[in-house]
């Protein structure tokens, strides 16, 4: 027999709406929208530079890209994040 599912504290149940995981995964997700961008535009030129490239160094440049967009998305990055996040908030007063 299967056990019903059941919250793990059922004296304490945790919001849905806690903004600090709505900021984290707002930042999260531009993070992910600028990598994609990034190796769009990497993809269509044939490289950044125009060179053919090895694995290696194609590897290196994703990780780059990855971090370069993590980076600038914790950092306000093109406003996605706070827009995403206005959202997602319920208005107080409302």
């Amino acid at each position: 027999m299967i056990s019903p599912i059941t919250p793990a504290s059922p004296g304490n149940p945790q919001p849905n709406n806690d903004p600090a995981k709505v900021q984290d995964a707002a930042r999260q997700f531009e993070a992910l929208l600028l990598g994609q961008m990034m190796k769009s535009m990497r993809d269509s030129e044939g490289g950044w530079l125009g060179t053919d490239q090895d694995d290696a160094s194609s590897s290196a440049m994703e990780y780059a890209q990855e971090m370069f967009a993590q980076s600038m998305a914790a950092r306000g990055g093109l406003g996605l994040a706070n827009m995403v996040v206005a959202g997602l908030t319920p208005k107080s007063g409302s």
